[in-house]
Formats: C-alpha cells, structure tokens, sequence
C-alpha cells in the first residue's frame, strides 16, 4: 500500500513538472542565442507577382539587418533560380548606422527544388550552427507552399516556428490567409517583424538598443501593404 503511494506521488510530480516544462516551452519567447532566421525564396521573378512583393521584400531586408546587427545567424534560400532569378539585391542591401552608405550582405542561400527549405544542405547548415538554434524566425514566399511546407517540417522536428505575417505572402491573398491559419493551428506562433526585433533584445538596455530603434523607425516609413490593410 505505502509503495503504491510512492509510485502515485511520483507519478503526480513527474507529470506536474513535465506539464510546466511544456508550458513553459510553448510560450515561444526568442533569444538571440538559439535563434535562427530563414528567409524563403525572395526571388526577382516572384516579386511582381507575389501580394504586396515590395513589402515582403522590405521586411525581409528589415529582419536581415536586425539579425546581422544581433549577430543571429540567417539562412536564405532560392527556388530553382535558373528559372526564377537570384535573391532580390534590395533584400540584400544592409545599411549603414550612418544612413548614407550600405553594403551586400554576405548571406548562405542554398538553390532547391525542394519546396521545403529543409532540404539537407540546409539541414547540414543548421547543424554547424553553435549553440543549436531551437527557434526559427521564418519569412518570405509564396506562404501556402514553401513557407508552409518549411514550418511544419520544423515544427515536427520539435521547433519553435515564429512566422513574420508582414514579411510573408503568396500571389493570391486567400492562400497566403489559409496558410496563415493552418501554420497557426499546426503550432506555429504569428509574429510581426517589430515584435520579434523588441523580443531579442528584451530590453532597452540592450548594446544594441539605438541602432536597431533606428532601423524600426526607418522601417516604419516604408509603405507597407499589410499594415495598412490590417488598417482598413
């Protein structure tokens, strides 16, 4: 009788402290230290074609500065670019702290025919990457295919998954909605690229706090289709 009290009491605390550990796993905050951006196929032939392009294209640049000013590591890929071109340069374009000069991001972007953007090339990537990342901030197009098909290989490999809704889209607005949708229900967490720049630095003590202020602020005068939309 005491044993089978003392296997109950253990079996209420393993499951007690497996349930917080759950908890507090699926809140999904992001720290710059096991966290890992993947931009997705934001490529020069989609991007007359896409919903709201321009603005995936400057948020993607948005987040791609933040990252290298966070020293986050960044993954791109590209979407047989025989038939459908390079990344967007202006994706690439990283901006001086002064404002009046910018460099070429040196970014790994892998070629795939794969949809998904966990093809082992990239996988083998993620696997040099120290410490581990565990989360993915994911962004980029189109959201119903490669978008989609990449966040719930993740999330099946056990990730946290933070898809940015203003820097991903499709050519039709109903899939990239759908999409949305779906990824949420799968357990991704929808995110905005501001919120996912003010959770890595947690904090406006952060050494980077100003610089990447800035940047907000500058890409808050960017036109944005999504924002205004959410406006409307």
């Amino acid at each position: 009788m005491l044993l089978r009290v003392v296997l109950s009491s253990l079996l209420i605390a393993y499951t007690t402290a497996l349930a917080n550990t759950m908890l507090r796993t699926s809140v999904g905050k992001l720290s710059p230290s096991t966290t890992c951006f993947l931009l997705c196929d934001v490529q020069d032939r989609f991007r007359s074609i896409i919903h709201h392009g321009d603005s995936v294209v400057s948020t993607s640049n948005f987040l791609l500065n933040v990252a290298k000013t966070l020293e986050i590591p960044a993954i791109g890929t590209e979407q047989y670019p025989k038939a459908f071109g390079r990344t967007c340069e202006d994706v690439l374009n990283i901006k001086a702290s002064d404002g009046t000069s910018s460099t070429r991001l040196t970014l790994p972007i892998y070629e795939k025919k794969l949809f998904s953007m966990m093809t082992p090339e990239v996988s083998s990537h993620i696997q040099t990457i120290s410490p581990s990342p565990t989360s993915f901030v994911l962004f980029g197009i189109e959201a119903h295919v490669c978008v989609q098909q990449t966040c719930l290989d993740l999330l099946e490999q056990g990730h946290d998954v933070h898809v940015v809704v203003d820097g991903v889209s499709s050519q039709s607005p109903l899939d990239r909605d759908v999409a949305l949708t779906r990824m949420a229900n799968s357990g991704a967490l929808l995110t905005t690229a501001q919120s996912v720049a003010f959770m890595l630095m947690g904090s406006a003590e952060h050494g980077s706090f100003k610089t990447v202020s800035k940047m907000i602020v500058e890409n808050g005068k960017v036109q944005n289709g999504f924002h205004e939309a959410a406006r409307l």
